[in-house]
């Protein structure tokens, strides 16, 4: 476990304790999966908050006809780093671009700017992987471990590494109720793997995959696990330190609140449900939903650093960054609570009311899911076809109804993960660097947290302005009303329906009629 001793340099009563943001002062870092979701996060609060930090050297590929430069212009440009380009615009000056490619030998990095690295790195944050559910075997082993094995490898050779922060996910351990920070035995030897997916055609390695990733939900948590135990055994004296966030969302203050820019996990559903086109997701709404701000898991990365460095001789420390302990939320609160907010703050060119559940019943979820899911899909894209428009709902729905599945493992199930080495880090920090480097997750209220969160989804990923909100919510209340009316039509429909084809339902009904007609006579005497 990560101890903090009164009285060392390294806390915060002693006289000797240095900053987060000092320890950061004219040491260049390098940053793998900084285009990504939570990589973004990372670049900008290293920029913000640690001012004197040197170079921020970023591994980046070209993509889709652009080149680095064309990508890393576009990176800035994006709503994360606007306060930064109002109020310190030089700052950016500090990201360098490297060309390179996780999946490649070297990472794809040319032999001279490795020399670079090697010679001017201080700090390394590995975030660079596939999270991708359902992505290949062999793609998954090529990013999650072998990326991770090249990188180690290159961290040897820095003369002057002082961290090696590795990305990881607390699900790599799915299959353990309770998760202590440790590094366990792997479900399979990497070497193993490696071997087979390099050597077997692709369409085998497809076939034996359920096999080998057996009870796990997925290769993502199948190759994580092994990518820890590949890192442990391969960084040799290395300063290393290994954070598992949980389900990472939007984050829950900085830069600006509610800032996500990707459909993975739950924010593609909750879209849908805002949108009014997804009803019904099977899970247990008692169980708690382990749910992390990125931005909570980016501060407790930039610390983490920090912290190796000081206590090196502690060996590998593993950070499990997540809430369930600290501060719960039911899966059932989280729903309910983001439905509150999408009333309150409604998406455009909403189709239907949004409503729903979660629901732990696999007949009644098929039943929903078949009601009101797919047979309104068809029926929308038949009424397309007939005035020439492109159908699509359907489409959507099969899209829809994967990702929920991809999500059923983690919605259906609860586990604890042990976060001592998380609380005694916080206590390890001066105030002034717990305030600017906030990861203590009780410090989260779920309510206003989950009303950012929507409306980062309507900014961020739906593009839509704030001076939509009084016309979209006249829609919502109009829809509502349909909403009503088609639910009373309905339970009048199947009343009639049943009153017509049975004589007992009609006995019951005139005995209750009867039985009413009384007491109101009753009433009336009295």
């Amino acid at each position: 476990m990560a101890s903090c001793l009164a009285g060392s340099h390294f806390g915060p009563g002693s006289q000797d304790y240095i900053p987060v943001a000092e320890f950061y002062a004219d040491k260049s870092v390098f940053v793998t999966g900084g285009t990504g979701f939570m990589g973004k996060v990372l670049v900008e609060k290293l920029l913000r908050s640690c001012p004197k930090i040197k170079k921020i050297y970023l591994l980046m590929r070209p993509k889709r006809g652009q080149d680095v430069a064309s990508r890393l212009t576009e990176l800035t440009q994006s709503p994360l780093f606007e306060t930064l380009r109002k109020e310190r615009p030089q700052e950016l000056n500090k990201i360098v671009p490297i060309v390179g490619d996780i999946t490649e030998p070297e990472l794809g990095i040319s032999p001279a700017d490795q020399a670079m690295l090697c010679q001017k790195v201080s700090v390394v944050f590995h975030s660079a992987a596939t999270v991708k559910f359902d992505e290949k075997l062999k793609l998954s082993v090529t990013i999650n471990m072998l990326g991770t094995q090249q990188l180690v490898q290159l961290c040897h050779r820095m003369l002057g590494l002082e961290a090696l922060v590795h990305v990881s996910t607390a699900y790599c351990n799915c299959e353990r109720e309770k998760v202590e920070e440790i590094v366990y035995a792997p479900p399979a030897h990497p070497e193993h793997v490696v071997t087979l997916v390099q050597t077997l055609p692709n369409d085998l390695v497809d076939r034996i995959t359920p096999d080998l990733v057996g009870d796990r939900p997925n290769t993502y948590t199948f190759t994580k696990a092994l990518a820890e135990d590949m890192l442990i055994k391969e960084c040799g004296n290395l300063p290393v330190a290994i954070v598992r966030p949980s389900i990472v969302l939007s984050s829950v203050r900085e830069p600006v609140k509610g800032w996500v820019d990707n459909w993975n996990g739950p924010n593609g559903i909750i879209a849908a449900v805002g949108k009014g086109i997804f009803r019904t997701m099977l899970g247990n709404g008692t169980r708690v939903a382990d749910l992390v701000p990125v931005d909570t898991v980016i501060n407790l990365m930039i610390v983490c650093a920090w912290r190796t460095h000081f206590k090196r001789g502690d060996g590998v420390v593993v950070y499990n960054c997540c809430t369930g302990q600290q501060n719960p939320i039911t899966w059932q609160r989280f729903v309910k609570t983001s439905f509150k907010y999408m009333r309150k703050h409604p998406f455009r060119e909403v189709i239907w009311y949004p409503g729903g559940d979660i629901t732990s019943n696999r007949m009644k979820h098929s039943a929903l899911s078949l009601l009101q899911h797919r047979l309104p899909a068809h029926v929308m894209d038949l009424v397309s076809r007939a005035t020439g428009k492109k159908p699509m709902m359907v489409r959507v729905q099969n899209k829809l109804e994967k990702a929920s599945g991809c999500l059923e493992y983690f919605t259906t199930r609860q586990w604890a993960f042990s976060d001592d080495n998380v609380q005694a880090l916080c206590g390890c920090l001066s105030a002034e660097d717990r305030a600017t480097f906030d990861f203590d997750v009780t410090n989260i209220d779920w309510d206003a947290y989950i009303e950012s969160y929507v409306l980062g989804i309507r900014r961020f990923l739906f593009k839509e302005s704030p001076n939509t909100l009084p016309k979209s919510r006249t829609i919502l209340r109009r829809l509502q009303i349909v909403h009503i009316i088609t639910q009373v039509a309905s339970v009048l429909f199947v009343w009639r329906f049943l009153f017509s084809r049975s004589n007992a339902l009609r006995n019951i009904w005139r005995r209750l009629v009867d039985l009413l007609t009384r007491t109101a006579r009753l009433l009336a005497i009295a």
